[in-house]
C-alpha cells in the first residue's frame, strides 16, 4: 500500500475513533492535503526569498536584511502583508477576465504539483503510478497563463514577456521530458517513491546522478529555464522589458506570480533531489549504521529518527541546489534571445535525445546495473 493511501487511511480512522461516520472523515480529510500542501509550500517559498536576498548580499559583499526580526527572517512575512493590503488595479483597456485568470493559472498547478513530491518515506500526499508525468503535464499549463498576462495587459513590454515565456518553455519542456524518461526508463516506474526506492539499495553509490550525469545536468539546466532563472530570465528581463509580462500587476496578482515563481524553483529543486540525489536516502544505507551501532532496523525509535531525518534530508539536497541557482543568479551574465532558444533546440534537445537512446542501449546490455 502507498505512503499516501496509509496516511490517509489512518487519518479517517482516527476521526472514526471519535464517533464520526466513514463518510464525514472522507469529507474532513479531502481539503486537509490542500490545506497542509499551499501552507508548506507557502513556508517553503518565502524562506526561499529570504535567502535569495542574504545569498545576494554575501556575493555582493553587503548585509542584507538585518533589523526586520532575527538577519531579517521577517522581511518575506512583511511583502506578503505589504501585498496584501496594496489596491487591486486594473489599468486601462485591459481584458479584465483574462488579466484577473492568468495569475492563477501560474500558481494553482505549481501548487498541485507539491502532491506528487515525497518530503519522506511515509510522507506524500498521493503516490500517484504516473506522478512524474502528472508534474510533467501540469508544468505545461503555466506558460499559457504567461502569454495570457502579456496579451491582457495591453502593453507592449508585456506581450513580449508573454511571447518570450511562450516560446522559452516549449523550447526546454522537450529536453526536460526527455531527461526524465532516462530516469523512468532505469526506474520502470512514473512513481517518485518507486524513483528513490530504486536509489536505495548503496546509498550514495546508487544515486541516479551517477548512472544519468548528463540527464543531470540537462534537466537542471532546463529546470532553470523553465523557472525563469536567471540567465534565462528573459521573460521578465528589467533592463530590456521592465518586468515582461509582470509589468502591469500590483497587490495580490502580482503576489500570485512572486510565490508561484520561488515555489516553482522549490519544486525544482525537490525533483531534482528525488529523481537524482536519492530523495530522503542517506548517503549511507540505514540498514549499515543500524548494523554499525548494534540495533535492529525494524526498532521503533530508530525507524522514527531515521524518518525525520529523511525529510531534513530531502530538504537540505534542494536547498543546496537552491543555494546553487541563487548563485548562479547573482554571478552569471543574462544570455541573449537568440543565444537562450538555440541552446534549448541546437544542443540540449539532441544531447537529450542521444542520453535516452544511450541508456535504452545500455539498459538492454547491462540490466542489473541499469534497472532490468
Amino acid at each position: 500500500m502507498s505512503p499516501g493511501i496509509d496516511l490517509q487511511a489512518s487519518f479517517i480512522e482516527l476521526l472514526e475513533g471519535f464517533g464520526l461516520t466513514p463518510g464525514v472523515a472522507k469529507i474532513v480529510w479531502m481539503p486537509l492535503p490542500m490545506v497542509v500542501i499551499v501552507g508548506a509550500v507557502t513556508v517553503l517559498a518565502l524562506v526561499s526569498t529570504w535567502l535569495e536576498r542574504k545569498i545576494s548580499a554575501a556575493a555582493q559583499q553587503r548585509i542584507g536584511p538585518e533589523y526586520m526580526g532575527p538577519f531579517g527572517m521577517l522581511v518575506p512575512v512583511a511583502d506578503v502583508l505589504k501585498l496584501l493590503f496594496k489596491e487591486n488595479m486594473y489599468p486601462a483597456k485591459t481584458d479584465p477576465l483574462l488579466f484577473a485568470v492568468a495569475p492563477l493559472l501560474v500558481f494553482i498547478p505549481v501548487f498541485l504539483s507539491f502532491l506528487i513530491v515525497p518530503f519522506g518515506q511515509n510522507l506524500v500526499i498521493t503516490n500517484l503510478n504516473i506522478g512524474i508525468f502528472l508534474w510533467v503535464s501540469l508544468s505545461s499549463i503555466a506558460p499559457i497563463g504567461l502569454l495570457m498576462a502579456g496579451y491582457s495587459s495591453n502593453n507592449k513590454y508585456s506581450l513580449l514577456g508573454g511571447l518570450r515565456a511562450a516560446a522559452q518553455s516549449i523550447s526546454y519542456e522537450i529536453p526536460l521530458a526527455l531527461s526524465i524518461l532516462a530516469v523512468v526508463m532505469m526506474s520502470n516506474s512514473l512513481s517518485t517513491i518507486d524513483i528513490v526506492n530504486q536509489q536505495a539499495d548503496y546509498g550514495i553509490l546508487s544515486w541516479n546522478v551517477w548512472r544519468q550525469p548528463v540527464g543531470f545536468v540537462i534537466f537542471w539546466i532546463a529546470a532553470l529555464a523553465e523557472c525563469e532563472r536567471l540567465p534565462f530570465d528573459l521573460p521578465e528581463a528589467e533592463e530590456e522589458l521592465v518586468a515582461g509580462y509582470q509589468t502591469e500587476y500590483s497587490a495580490v496578482k502580482f503576489m500570485l506570480f512572486y510565490a508561484g515563481s520561488y515555489a516553482n524553483l522549490v519544486l525544482s529543486a525537490l525533483l531534482v533531489a528525488v529523481l537524482y540525489l536519492g530523495g530522503w536516502e542517506f548517503p549511507i544505507p540505514v540498514s549499515i549504521l543500524a548494523n554499525w551501532i548494534g540495533v535492529s532496523e525494524s526498532t521503533p525509535w530508530l525507524q522514527v529518527i531515521t524518518g525525520t531525518l529523511g525529510i531534513v534530508m530531502t530538504l537540505f539536497k534542494a536547498y543546496l541546489l537552491l543555494f546553487l541557482a541563487i548563485l548562479l543568479r547573482w554571478t552569471v551574465p543574462r544570455v541573449r534571445i537568440d543565444q537562450l532558444l538555440d541552446l534549448g533546440w541546437k544542443f540540449l534537445l539532441p544531447v537529450s535525445l542521444v542520453n535516452l537512446l544511450l541508456t535504452a542501449g545500455l539498459k538492454l546490455a547491462f540490466p542489473v546495473a541499469f534497472g532490468g
